[in-house]
């Protein structure tokens, strides 16, 4: 019976170790996204006890400070999970190859894991788990230290543009406020070769935020801009200037707005947001109101864009842009919780808008 006993808390060890092992390789080393187990477990658990916090806070501004330790206490304490389970699989084998009790195996476990040599056992099989277990530990600690340049050089590229859209489309970004801004600058044709920055930044964040997924939490250095708020702003205004805009359609704007709304599907597809594939206004409705976008048509004529004359016609090609992002782009900024931008995080729930100087207005949302 004992026999019996020894042989499932071995099989058990092996499996635990060989599941924490799956699981931090599948994060870090893994070139692809991939929702792992363990992994998902840990971000959920961090988030319900940091959203224990965040319901007592009233403002943007305080949620935006706690959010912003969200991602790295959660990526730091991955690896402290899996040491521990690393630990416990341990233990299970020291105890079933002979060792006297459970603590003295957890003793044995934990020199080995942080290379101590303070506990050892003179066998060969004892001797085979402390090396294997020290290889183990150490190989993990390597982990971390290899994937956070390359997580946050990711971060750096992506915040280049996001920054940089601040000053073409203002804080918080405004589709109407690019094109406005664009203009009366330079024209409208530079919009050009945006489009073409933005469709790079869009492939890119389809790559880095799916193989590196903490790094979707991770908040932008200033608390007024995200990296979700920007591409909402940019994907509209593409799609405003494919619609309504009385200038040559340009492929560099289609182009832009397919490789936002894949690189968005992409990332809502490792969180395992649901949206519909092959979306079709008006069957599919979006959050956008036709007074709304005859509201932005005005403003924009206003300052001398050229306005198309059927404006129907207008709001049945920019409902057809817009649907194929709308629904994804609504369930990202509700998931990061990110800044107040219209169009994008103003249509889900209540919040408060950060105003300039100490003023704050507090809206509600549909």
């Amino acid at each position: 019976m004992m026999l019996i006993a020894n042989i499932v808390a071995f099989l058990l060890g092996i499996f635990i170790v060989g599941t924490t092992l799956f699981s931090a390789i599948r994060t870090f080393v893994l070139p692809r996204g991939d929702n792992n187990t363990i992994t998902r477990w840990v971000f959920i658990s961090m988030f319900s006890l940091f959203n224990l916090r965040l319901k007592k806070l009233n403002t943007y501004e305080d949620r935006d400070r706690v959010m912003a330790l969200f991602a790295p206490i959660t990526l730091l304490s991955l690896p402290v999970i899996w040491l521990i389970l690393i630990v416990l699989g341990y233990t299970l084998m020291f105890w079933a190859i002979g060792v006297q009790n459970m603590y003295e195996a957890f003793k044995a476990s934990g020199s080995s894991l942080l290379t101590l040599g303070f506990f050892t056992i003179d066998s060969l099989p004892a001797s085979i788990l402390t090396f294997s277990e020290a290889t183990i530990g150490l190989g993990i600690v390597a982990l971390l230290l290899a994937y956070l340049p390359t997580m946050y050089a990711a971060f750096s590229r992506r915040e280049t543009l996001v920054t940089l859209l601040e000053v073409r489309a203002d804080s918080p970004p405004s589709a109407v406020t690019m094109i406005t801004r664009a203009q009366g600058v330079r024209g409208l044709d530079y919009l050009s070769e945006l489009w073409e920055d933005w469709e790079i930044w869009f492939s890119e964040i389809d790559e880095s935020h799916t193989s590196l997924a903490p790094i979707n939490f991770f908040r932008s250095p200033q608390p007024d801009r995200s990296w979700v708020t920007a591409a909402g702003a940019v994907l509209d205004a593409a799609s405003l200037m494919c619609s309504a805009i009385a200038v040559p359609r340009t492929p560099e704007a289609q182009l832009c707005i397919r490789a936002g709304y894949v690189a968005l599907r992409h990332i809502c597809d490792f969180f395992r947001i649901s949206y519909h594939p092959d979306p079709h206004f008006p069957d599919q409705p979006i959050s956008i109101s036709r007074q709304e976008f005859e509201e932005a048509l005005d403003q924009m004529a206003a300052e001398g864009v050229p306005i198309k004359v059927d404006r129907e016609q207008a709001w049945q090609d920019f409902a057809g842009w817009r649907v194929n992002y709308d629904t994804v782009l609504l369930e990202l900024a509700g998931l990061l919780l990110v800044p107040y931008a219209p169009w994008s995080s103003d249509r889900g729930l209540r919040r408060e808008r950060p105003t300039r100087g100490n003023e704050r207005q507090t809206i509600a949302t549909s």
